[in-house]
């Protein structure tokens, strides 16, 4: 059948389909454990958003019933529209992990999917952490190929890319063939979309929520025999070449199962923008030295990667949502509290550094880490600090330590009124011993409270 006379095709659906949990390095399977502990303290951090909210009112009177798990939530629902919240909740706030070659997010849109899967048929943990690798590495590849002209040309990558590594990760769990898997690659790839225009908005969630969603249906319809469209990654209008203006498709099979992109992954201590974590590490510091007010700041200067400009030099945002993107609001919140938390960009705080935000210049510097910045900021009465930022916290050069993990999942269960969490807790970091994961996700269902 033509569907699947693609090499890459064909030797990816050959990874996803072989991969037993034997041949992923510990290391490798302890990033899954370390992204799987993450994913699940956002999806805490962001279940009853407003945005999630007013989705979760619409489409759930169009969907059936269901017993699906919402994390963080006491509602059950359908396993298509528990994907499509789940992935929601955990990239709502853009405080899930971080792919830094291709600033994707690979959890959001793979684990939801999985977990509803997961609550379908029985599942060991095993399979679980395998089919997570599986789509999660394949996501990163892909989106190496079509990376940096993809996502610089404004196509929100977490959810492109996304809708594919999620295909990829249901179908190892449905255990397809592959010639189901290359049909659920090119079902899932015809079905990319998302873009950077709608980052700060509440739109930004709907096409990650679709990438589980859909990624998921995409396997289901394969595994019908529903078939996709030939080379679809590398054919001369497929995805690669469609989606980006510098295509390696070479990226995608090159050391597959050798070398492991998804072990790069990257955690967040703040729930900003990748970008701004620096900007908040400086920020912070800058408090320590007696920086106290943002308003008796003349100028901010920082030299920094390009990115960060492009995504990020909003002055004049007016609701939390689009303070996550805003250096200026980042900056002024971190110095005017101290920290940097969900609350610390929520409309509430954005009221309080309207009109103390002080103009930043910056001086792009292309060579630069993203993670890397060199800050002057110039004060009212002719005072200047300074601080730089080689490594921010969070990224390879300063990780997030499991420790640090846990208590991210720990304070945001407990915001939701979880019980148990540190036996909740425990029970995802030894995944691997449940012959049945399904009731561990189960567990991460909460009382709704007055």
């Amino acid at each position: 059948m033509a569907e699947i006379e693609s090499d890459i095709e064909e030797t990816l659906a050959r990874f996803v389909t072989g991969l037993a949990y034997e041949d992923i390095p510990e290391a490798v399977r302890h990033q899954a454990r370390r992204a799987l502990v993450n994913i699940l303290a956002t999806g805490f951090a962001g279940c009853r958003e407003a945005a999630i909210e007013k989705a979760f009112k619409v489409l759930s009177s169009y969907s059936p019933p269901g017993n699906a798990v919402l994390v963080g939530r006491a509602e059950r629902c359908d396993p298509l529209l528990a994907a499509f919240l789940n992935a929601m909740a955990a990239n709502i706030h853009d405080y899930d992990d971080t792919h830094p070659r291709t600033v994707m997010h690979p959890s959001a849109p793979v684990v939801p999917a999985l977990m509803a899967l997961a609550q379908e048929q029985r599942t060991s943990g095993r399979a679980f952490l395998t089919a997570f690798v599986a789509g999660a590495e394949a996501e990163c590849r892909i989106g190496n190929a079509v990376s940096p002209a993809h996502y610089a040309r404004g196509w929100h990558i977490t959810s492109t890319c996304g809708v594919i590594g999620s295909a990829i990760a249901a179908s190892a769990l449905l255990r397809l063939d592959k010639r189901a898997a290359v049909s659920a690659i090119g079902n899932a790839a015809v079905q990319a979309c998302g873009m950077v225009q709608a980052l700060g908005t509440m739109s930004k969630s709907i096409s990650v929520g679709n990438a589980a969603r859909n990624g998921l249906i995409s396997a289901h319809l394969a595994r019908e025999g529903f078939t996709g469209p030939a080379d679809v990654l590398d054919g001369e209008f497929g995805f690669i070449r469609l989606y980006s203006d510098t295509p390696n498709p070479e990226e995608v099979t090159e050391g597959l199962g050798e070398r492991w992109e998804f072990a790069s992954n990257t955690y967040k201590p703040y729930p900003v923008g990748v970008v701004l974590n620096p900007v908040v590490d400086a920020a912070l510091e800058l408090r320590e030295q007696g920086l106290a007010d943002p308003a008796a700041v003349e100028r901010v200067t920082i030299h920094a990667h390009p990115l960060l400009r492009e995504r990020t030099d909003r002055p004049d945002v007016e609701s939390g949502r689009l303070s996550q993107v805003s250096a200026q609001h980042a900056f002024s919140i971190a110095v005017l509290k101290g920290r940097a938390g969900v609350a610390e960009f929520s409309d509430g705080a954005v009221a309080e550094t309207k009109g103390r935000r002080p103009q930043i210049r910056f001086v792009d510097e292309a060579e630069r880490d993203i993670y890397s910045i060199q800050m002057r900021v110039e004060m009212n009465d002719g005072k200047v600090f300074t601080a730089a930022v080689d490594g921010a916290r969070g990224s390879a050069a300063n990780p997030m330590s499991d420790d640090d993990l846990s208590e991210k999942f720990r304070r945001h269960a407990e915001s939701v009124g979880l019980r148990n969490v540190d036996s909740l807790l425990e029970r995802f970091w030894r995944i691997d011993e449940s012959e049945d994961c399904g009731r561990i996700f189960a567990d991460c269902s909460a009382e709704v409270r007055a």
